[in-house]
């Protein structure tokens, strides 16, 4: 191998790796020793792949947004099927994600925004530029909705994006704060009448 390919693998493992661990905790909460101990990686190291733990933390988000951009880019394309039946699609995965009994599958950018957005400006931005995406791959989607005619016309693209993901990341964050599933039903219910058949 590379010392190239060495290097990117080595410095992929130790985002998956810390991915997982900060997922389960708080970025805050956990040490580079411990992602560090977890990925087999001398502790020395680090900073050979990363100037700054926040530095880590941008590129996780960095890492974290771009394989969700490709992901959700896929789901909501004319292969899988109508516009409206993608997006519905999209957020009832959503519902499916965020589980009571399962903290580790929730969203990582939901996870971050509220705990490291007034913390570091950088990571801030990471998060901004991120969501930013999102929002644009939904206005798309819903413009092709609005062209194969299975989403009201009268709907501004770029508005009821904005609106629906912002729905559904408060939403998030009310799950976790109450435990309960219903401000995530609440909003399916929101979405489902936003995005109602013409």
């Amino acid at each position: 191998m590379s010392r190239s390919n060495q290097f990117s693998d080595t410095r992929e493992h130790l985002l998956a790796t810390g991915e997982a661990i900060i997922l389960g905790k708080s970025f805050s909460a956990v040490g580079l020793a411990e992602i560090l101990g977890a990925a087999g990686v001398p502790k020395g190291s680090f900073y050979h792949y990363f100037r700054s733990k926040e530095g880590y933390g941008v590129e996780l988000l960095r890492r974290y947004f771009e394989k969700y951009d490709g992901r959700l880019v896929s789901f909501l394309s004319k292969d899988a099927g109508s516009a409206r039946d993608c997006l519905l699609h999209y957020f009832d995965g959503w519902l499916e994600t965020h589980r009571c009994d399962e903290p580790q599958r929730c969203c990582l950018a939901v996870k971050l925004a509220a705990e490291v957005s007034d913390l570091s400006e950088p990571m801030r931005e990471a998060l901004a530029e991120g969501m930013s995406f999102v929002v644009r791959n939904l206005a798309a989607c819903i413009r092709r909705g609005q062209q194969e005619g299975s989403l009201d016309a009268d709907l501004l693209p770029d508005e009821t994006a904005s609106a629906l993901y912002s729905l559904w990341v408060g939403s998030a964050l009310l799950f976790k704060t109450q435990h309960s599933r219903a401000p995530l039903l609440a909003a399916m219910a929101h979405t489902q009448q936003i995005l109602r058949a013409p």
